[in-house]
């Protein structure tokens, strides 16, 4: 397993990646509710994949295991994990783990003490194990439930990553 930068040509493989991990594994948070999946979905798509890549301020980071793309993580410039999800046919096999160290090492490297997130449900226990604190009240978004979490990653920084 080797976690890299993405590049343009990875983008089908992600998006099956990021599609198949919310409608297999995200069942928790969308119930089968095929509304809500579609708005989850809807920008789950090779072309808005390329504008992440494109986005200066973002870093896109696969798990690649022999060319398939087991996992797809995204961290902005202010340290905030904006995307994370695991292929099901990799799925408690350490990738998840292995793609969120590489993605705090990037927040780490752009001057952040520590990293915030919006986890799903299902994901929320994976990211209490991982560190992470409840940061806020849950709320709804697009009929799911999003949980604010933070990480301090600097040995002395504070407990959120900095904001501009």
């Amino acid at each position: 397993m080797h976690i890299r930068p993405a590049v343009l040509k990875d983008a089908s493989k992600a998006c099956d990646t990021l599609r198949r991990s919310i409608a297999e594994l995200c069942v928790a948070d969308h119930g089968n509710d095929k509304a809500i999946l579609g708005q989850w979905l809807a920008n789950k798509t090779p072309e808005v994949f390329a504008s992440w890549l494109k986005d200066t301020g973002n870093t896109v980071l696969v798990a690649d295991h022999n060319g398939l793309i087991a996992a797809v993580g995204v961290v902005n410039n202010d340290g905030e994990i904006t995307c994370n999800y695991v292929s099901p046919d990799f799925r408690f096999q350490g990738v998840s783990k292995l793609l969120l160290a590489g993605l705090e090492a990037v927040s780490l490297k752009q001057g952040n003490s520590g990293t915030t997130l919006f986890s799903t449900k299902t994901a929320h226990g994976f990211y209490r194990a991982a560190g992470y604190k409840n940061g806020g009240t849950p709320f709804f978004k697009f009929g799911t439930e999003s949980y604010p979490m933070f990480k301090r990653l600097a040995q002395n920084g504070p407990d959120i990553a900095k904001r501009s």
